[in-house]
C-alpha cells in the first residue's frame, strides 16, 4: 500500500491572485484578483489548518469575455503582507528565474522567511509565457525551451548557496557571481521550501533534482500516478526525495445532484476565447486549438465535485490511487469552500493520517 502509518498529506490553497481564478467562465461567483479576496482566503486558511497557501506570479491575461487573469496581484508583494496576517500556514511566492536577478531573489525570499517566521517558500518558474515576457523586453528568443532550465539550473544553484555560504563567487554560462553576499540568511531549516512544476522532461528533471515538492499534470489518473512514481523513482536516483502534489477544483454543494449542477452552470458560461488564448500561450498548434479548447472547457484542472462527504471520498482516492502526498485546492468562492473544507473534510483526512 502506498500510505503508510504516519504518512501526513499536505493540504493547501492556490490563492486566487489572478481574475477568475482556475474556471474559467462567466457564471462563477467572483474573483477580482484583488488583495482583499486573497486575503481573506489566506487568513482563512490558515484558522482552518491548512499547511500552505501559494500564488502564481501572472503579467498578461488572457482575453475573452472575462478578460480572464487579467488583473492580478504580484506574488511576492502579496505574500509578504499575508505573511503578516497569518500565524501558521506557509506562504510560497512565485518568481520567474528569466525576470528576477538570483541574489535579489535571494534577499526578497530571505526578507519573507523572516516576515514569515520561517514560514517561506519559493515556487519557481523558468518561463515559457513569450506573451507575457515579451511585452516588457523580456524574452530571449535565443533561449530554447532547454536553454530556460539550463540558465533555472545556475539560478537556483546561486540562490541555495547565497542562502548558506558567506559569500559566492560563480561564472556560469548565464550568471556571474564576484563575491556576493547575502545576509541575514533566512531563519528555515535547512532553507525555504523550493516547489516546482516543470512537465517535460527537462523540466521534470530541474524539477526532482533542484525543488523539495514538484506538482505533477496528467490527462487521466493513471499518467498522474505514472508522473508520481517516476518522480519518486528519479529522485531515489539521484539520492534525493521529492513531494508530489496535484491541482484539485473542488465544486461542492449540499447534495451531488445540486453539485453537478453547478458544473452544469460553470461550463455553459466557459469563456471560449479566452480558454484558446491560454493553451496558445501553451504552444498549442492553431490546428489543434479548437478541438483541445472544446476538450477542456471551463475547468483548469482535475474536479472533486458532489456533497462534501462525496468530495471527502474523492480527494482520499485521488490521493490514494495516483500516489500523492498532498493537493492545493481550488474553490468557485475560497471563504465559503475553504470554511467547508475545514469543517467537514480535513478532520475525518488528519483522522485517517492524512
Amino acid at each position: 500500500m502506498y500510505d503508510s502509518p504516519g504518512t501526513r498529506h499536505d493540504f493547501g490553497v492556490f490563492l486566487p491572485v489572478a481574475n477568475g481564478g482556475w474556471i474559467i467562465s462567466s457564471t462563477t461567483p467572483t474573483l477580482d484578483g484583488l488583495w482583499k479576496q486573497n486575503l481573506e482566503a489566506a487568513v482563512t486558511a490558515d484558522e482552518q489548518g491548512l499547511d500552505f497557501v501559494m500564488s502564481m506570479g501572472k503579467w498578461r491575461g488572457f482575453g475573452g469575455e472575462t478578460n480572464h487573469w487579467g488583473t492580478s496581484m504580484e506574488s511576492l508583494m502579496m505574500m509578504a503582507g499575508i505573511a503578516q496576517a497569518t500565524k501558521r500556514v506557509r506562504v510560497w511566492a512565485t518568481v520567474h528565474t528569466l525576470l528576477h536577478n538570483p541574489a535579489v531573489t535571494a534577499k526578497m525570499i530571505t526578507t519573507l522567511d523572516h516576515i514569515s517566521g520561517g514560514r517561506a517558500g519559493l515556487n519557481i518558474v523558468a518561463g515559457a509565457y513569450k506573451d507575457e515576457f515579451d511585452q516588457m523586453g523580456a524574452w530571449n528568443p535565443n533561449l530554447s525551451h532547454d536553454d530556460r532550465y539550463a540558465l533555472a539550473e545556475e539560478w537556483t544553484t546561486i540562490v541555495k548557496r547565497l542562502w548558506s555560504e558567506p559569500s559566492v563567487d560563480f561564472q556560469g554560462q548565464y550568471f556571474t557571481m564576484k563575491d556576493c553576499v547575502s545576509d541575514p540568511k533566512p531563519l528555515s531549516r535547512p532553507r525555504p521550501d523550493l516547489i516546482c512544476a516543470g512537465m517535460s522532461d527537462r523540466g521534470f528533471r530541474f524539477s526532482v533534482r533542484e525543488s523539495d515538492a514538484c506538482f505533477i499534470g496528467g490527462r487521466t489518473p493513471d499518467e498522474r500516478r505514472d508522473a508520481s512514481r517516476r518522480a519518486k523513482a528519479a529522485a531515489e536516483e539521484m539520492g534525493t526525495s521529492i513531494k508530489t502534489y496535484a491541482m484539485c477544483t473542488l465544486i461542492y454543494a449540499e447534495s451531488d445532484a445540486k453539485a453537478e449542477a453547478l458544473v452544469d452552470k460553470y461550463a455553459q458560461g466557459a469563456d471560449m476565447a479566452a480558454i484558446i488564448a491560454m493553451l496558445q500561450s501553451w504552444g498549442v498548434p492553431p490546428e489543434r486549438l479548437s478541438t483541445l479548447a472544446t476538450n477542456q472547457g471551463a475547468f483548469m484542472t482535475q474536479t472533486a465535485v458532489g456533497s462534501p462527504a462525496t468530495c471527502a471520498e474523492k480527494i482520499e482516492a485521488f490521493l490514494t490511487y495516483c500516489e500523492l502526498d498532498g493537493l492545493m485546492l481550488i474553490f468557485p468562492d475560497y471563504v465559503e469552500g475553504l470554511k467547508m473544507f475545514g469543517s467537514e473534510i480535513l478532520p475525518g483526512l488528519r483522522e485517517k493520517v492524512w
